[in-house]
């Protein structure tokens, strides 16, 4: 039976889960994900964890955070004067916004802390600083 290796383009399905057991990410009911082992496309703790594998096998990956989205970097967090944001923009904490960078690159960023004078906004990845534990099944692989 073909093992996947390093440069073989393979399909999963995946459960993601945090510590808690909460599911942050699955592809039930979608079509699997598709990416080529050590291409970058995916997490490096969870693409470290499938060369080996074969067509049907199934396991449960353990990704610490810095193999995954990595720590949350404090300097990532922005304070916004208020004034600056459009009122007719929600800024409940948890919100999801895009910002433009001065060379246009757009941003995701959430709104963490909203005071009377200004706004907190989050660049980190929602996932950072968090361990996640990945329920893997290998349903294709297709040599390199």
């Amino acid at each position: 039976m073909t093992q996947a290796k390093a440069g073989d383009t393979v399909q999963i399905h995946y459960t993601g889960t945090l510590q808690d057991g909460v599911t942050f990410d699955s592809s039930a009911g979608r079509d699997p994900l598709e990416f080529v082992i050590g291409s970058g496309q995916i997490i490096p703790g969870l693409d470290a964890a499938i060369p080996g594998m074969t067509v049907g096998e199934k396991k449960t990956v353990q990704v610490p955070c810095e193999e995954a989205y990595g720590a949350h970097n404090p300097e990532a967090q922005q304070a916004v004067p208020r004034d600056n944001i459009p009122a007719d923009i929600p800024l409940d904490p948890g919100t999801q916004l895009q910002m433009q960078t001065p060379q246009g690159q757009v941003v995701p960023v959430t709104v963490a802390e909203v005071t009377e004078t200004e706004v907190i906004l989050d660049a980190n990845h929602p996932l950072a600083g968090k361990d996640l534990t990945f329920a893997v099944e290998v349903v294709a692989i297709k040599a390199a």
